[in-house]
């Protein structure tokens, strides 16, 4: 028992600074302006909306690329889906980056990669150029998509953990849907090929907004102040990341290996996220397919359709906004993180429910608008829930701990949102679209239980951890290795 209450009282992660930034320090972002805050901020999201944008762009383009390169549908999609194999890494190298150089620097390095990457699959004579050229810019934008979260907890207090993460969050959902709207109106007057010539005209207005942000890292900021007053690096405690190769590697790779394997809030929220975003990214390529082949309606047409997933995710932002808030004015006290799971709880009864809607309505005899908002309705779900569990983990346990938590569950909603779009159109020709789509509905049946379950018996499952109870790299390091100031 008090095991569990020194869990329930322990501050969040982001209240567990590792860097020599006090908290009335004017540098640390915390205590920065607010337009400050906010040009920042719009910095990130701006970046990981473009990362997301050319994801999904390439697939108003797949039907020219079958003819172009006298490929197989499947084969086309694969350039869809190797751009999200590519991203697949990013939660793996990007924390070690980040803690040697900054965030900063790494945005924007990332984004002009990206770019470049994007021209080479503008430019591609071959469908094997192509791939690899999609693979690379994934590989190289990923960073975007990853530091975004560390860019606002940087930020903004983490008693708005939900309200800070629903902005993010959206960065990416509008971003890829997006992509479609304008890349079936650019590939209609021009080719497959503007579809990335878009992504990066997008990518070079986002790098010259990026130029002038200010770092966040609250460790990498007095290592720049002192440099730039030709002072020592200042002592800080190790990188909960990882040090050596080794470390490095345990936290972001063996330690969430482990954690799927046997972490049951990692396991449950991995599973459940995985499905989310397997359904989620093959909307991509089967929305167009019914709403053309049932409806009849135009490339372009079928492009505005995604304007509904706008809409749902937008809806998804201001009731997880709303709710946080709501719970924090009734209390004086800060909110549980326990509490953080509501959003989650509806949010799965939506994406379930959507699932069938849109499965079993998808006819000719029924007007097109209702699988639009079906699909909107998951979107509203799925990044409600999304939203709920990644905030949980964010705060689930200590520093390292928290990071190969949220390696794990990245990495596996990733990889099975690259896969999902391979299999998905033999899916709905072998089963049509009713059947396919209720199989993940009935899949995602089990995953209803697992935001109860966390607010039941989270505290529990949290103590009961190993990763709760000494999860640090600090531990196996000399205490003259921690004070010497040996910054990475």
């Amino acid at each position: 028992m008090h095991e569990m209450q020194k869990i329930q009282k322990m501050p969040p992660t982001s209240d567990m600074p590792s860097h020599s930034l006090g908290a009335d320090d004017p540098a640390n972002p915390m205590n920065w302006p607010t337009h400050r805050k906010i040009f920042t901020s719009a910095v990130a999201w701006a970046m990981a909306f473009t990362v997301a944008f050319g994801l999904t762009s390439y697939t108003a383009g797949i039907t020219e690329i079958v003819d172009a390169f006298d490929i197989s549908l499947t084969q086309a999609i694969s350039g869809f889906s190797l751009y999200l194999f590519g991203i697949f890494f990013a939660p793996i190298y990007t924390p070690h980056l980040s803690e040697r150089y900054g965030r900063s620097i790494v945005y924007l390095i990332s984004i002009f990669c990206c770019g470049l990457f994007n021209l080479g699959v503008a430019l591609s004579k071959s469908y094997t150029s192509l791939a690899l050229c999609r693979f690379f810019a994934g590989l190289a934008g990923g960073p975007c998509l990853v530091l975004i979260e560390g860019t606002f907890a940087d930020i903004w207090s983490a008693e708005t953990t939900n309200t800070y993460y629903a902005f993010l969050g959206i960065a990416s959902y509008f971003g890829a849907a997006t992509g479609p709207v304008v890349g079936n109106f650019v590939v209609q007057a021009g080719s497959w090929r503007w579809s990335s010539y878009t992504t990066l005209l997008l990518i070079l207005l986002t790098f010259a907004f990026g130029i002038g942000m200010p770092e966040t890292y609250g460790r990498e900021i007095p290592r720049r102040r002192n440099k730039a007053r030709g002072l020592a690096p200042p002592s800080q405690a190790p990188a909960e990341s990882g040090i050596t190769i080794a470390q490095m590697a345990t936290v972001t790779i063996l330690n969430p290996l482990k954690q799927l394997a046997l972490e049951p809030i990692v396991v449950m929220i991995s599973f459940t996220l995985a499905l989310n975003w397997s359904v989620t990214f093959q909307w991509f390529i089967t929305v167009p397919v019914v709403l053309q082949t049932v409806y009849g309606f135009t490339p372009q047409r079928a492009g505005l359709a995604f304007i509904g997933a706008i809409g749902g995710a937008a809806l998804a932002a201001l009731c997880t906004i709303g709710i946080e808030q709501a719970i924090s004015k009734s209390s004086n006290k800060p909110m549980a993180i326990e509490r953080r799971l509501v959003p989650a709880m509806y949010g799965g009864v939506m994406m379930t429910g959507s699932l069938f809607w849109v499965g079993w309505t998808a006819d000719p005899k029924i007007n097109y608008l209702s699988p639009i908002f079906g699909t909107a309705i998951f979107i509203w779900g799925g990044l409600s829930v999304l939203i709920s569990l990644v905030t949980y983990l964010f705060d689930a346990y200590p520093p390292a701990g928290t990071l190969s938590a949220l390696t794990a569950a990245a990495c596996v909603r990733i990889a099975a949102a690259g896969i999902i779009p391979l299999v998905i159109v033999p899916a709905f020709t072998n089963l049509g679209g009713n059947w396919a789509l209720s199989i993940f509905g009935f899949i995602s049946v089990f995953c209803l239980a697992v935001p109860f379950v966390l607010y039941k018996w989270g505290p529990a499952l949290r103590e009961r951890s190993p990763y709760t109870r000494h999860m640090s790299i600090h531990i196996h390091m000399p205490v003259e290795m921690e004070m010497s100031g040996m910054e990475v």
